[in-house]
């Protein structure tokens, strides 16, 4: 459920008209939802009231960094899943205590891994033994102690597009799972290393559990065997990667499914579980309003409708070919197919091929769906276009949460150096 909804006619945000935003804003701009931010967040973590302890939840940053979104977060109560060193310090400007913080990450440099000491977060996910042994040797350094959890990859296809798939043996995260015991309490031994937990994700928009059931009933018999073994496993990181529905009528896995079946696998483990959901938060309490450039027609072929958000601002289709919902924001009942297309000079930047969608003419508005997630944070300026504006809704307020940024904003950061004059 979102709070993007009809009304007299005219599509809303909470109880703010969208041409209103338009207006005060200018298009293109994303829009969110204070109120869904908070019901995600409220239904994802009774999802998990039937575990054996509390679990901790971080947020995952990458999902969706506006500061505004993150002090959602914060005052939910949920921590932040990292995975920069920009991430970390945007969780903490937002208020999310160091403690709650868990740095995970591929390619943490010396330079991230010292500033999350100095910080004091709660946890490192270490994603190979020469990380750990880097950050043993930095912590030991410091005269500190890092709380770490060894990242393991469980080879496990999740079932999702090949560029989010996190848990395959022929992807960069994690550890080989036949590797991490002896890797696991070999690191135990390092000074300035505590080594606490595991920690699994292999992707990212699961619509099936079954992939992350195997994974978790691996990650199980990986933890019996290392405290077999006489290791400490007191926390076990289960990621994110719950999917959601793009479409319209898509049926995704609900939280409370998700949430029955990590009790039910989870069972007897002794363990603080730790979850760092982001799109099944954020993804659909955001959307991006665009305004239609014009309509151009080509004789009897589908129609293009060349509207002024672009690929730069909404990466996904042209990354994924992914599919977001696209409606008018004053829908008049008719009907047309059409190409929906931004003005990027690639072919590329298309959002849509023949898409049945509300009858559009030049100045109309529309807007994008579940755009709350990984849309604004992939944002670039390609084709000197500037950044998007970013807005939040709460009832019948509304604020920007995020400045457009203009071309010569951007130009003025850049110089010629003398020997060109």
């Amino acid at each position: 459920m979102d709070h993007f909804e009809l009304r007299n006619g005219e599509l809303h945000a909470e109880d703010v008209p969208m041409a209103r935003i338009a207006d005060e804003f200018g298009t293109p701009v994303y829009i969110y939802s204070r109120a869904t931010l908070e019901r995600h967040a409220r239904v994802f973590r009774e999802a998990l009231s039937g575990l054996e302890k509390p679990p901790h939840l971080a947020f995952a940053v990458k999902s969706n960094p506006n500061l505004a979104v993150l002090r959602v977060m914060q005052r939910e109560g949920f921590g932040a899943d990292v995975v920069s060193g920009g991430e970390l310090a945007r969780a903490l400007a937002a208020g999310m205590p160091a403690s709650d913080i868990v740095f995970s990450g591929v390619g943490k440099t010396g330079a991230e891994l010292a500033m999350g000491l100095d910080k004091q977060i709660g946890q490192f996910n270490l994603e190979s033994e020469e990380e750990g042994i880097e950050l043993s040797e930095i912590a030991a350094g410091k005269g500190q102690t890092a709380a770490c959890a060894l990242r393991v990859n469980p080879d496990i296809d999740a079932g999702t597009h090949e560029k989010i798939s996190t848990g395959k043996a022929d992807n960069k995260f994690g550890v080989p799972i036949d590797l991490a015991v002896s890797m696991y309490l070999r690191l135990a031994e390092m000074p300035g290393l505590e080594m606490r937990g595991l920690a699994v994700h292999i992707g990212s928009q699961l619509s099936d559990l079954r992939p992350l059931e195997q994974a978790f009933e691996k990650i199980g018999a990986l933890m019996q065997q290392i405290r077999n073994q006489g290791g400490t496993v007191t926390h076990v990181d289960l990621g994110g990667g719950l999917g959601v529905p793009y479409r319209a009528g898509e049926v995704m896995p609900s939280p409370a499914e998700y949430g029955a079946m990590v009790a039910r696998v989870t069972k007897g483990w002794d363990v603080t579980l730790m979850f760092e959901p982001g799109r099944v938060i954020a993804g659909n309490a955001g959307v991006l309003l665009t305004r239609v450039v014009r309509v151009k027609r080509n004789g009897n072929r589908v129609p293009f409708v060349i509207v002024d958000a672009a690929m730069n601002d909404l990466a996904r289709p042209a990354l994924y070919g992914s599919w977001h919902d696209f409606d008018a924001v004053a829908p008049t009942g008719d009907r047309m197919v059409a190409n929906i297309v931004g003005p990027i000079c690639e072919t590329g930047d298309t959002f849509a091929t023949d898409r049945p969608t509300d009858a559009l003419e030049r100045g109309d508005l529309a807007i994008f769906r579940t755009a709350g997630a990984y849309g604004a944070t992939m944002a670039s300026s390609y084709n000197s276009r500037g950044f998007v504006a970013e807005v939040m809704v709460d009832g019948d307020k509304v604020a920007s949460v995020a400045d457009r940024i203009l071309p010569a904003e951007i130009t003025a950061a850049e110089r010629v150096p003398e020997w060109l004059d």
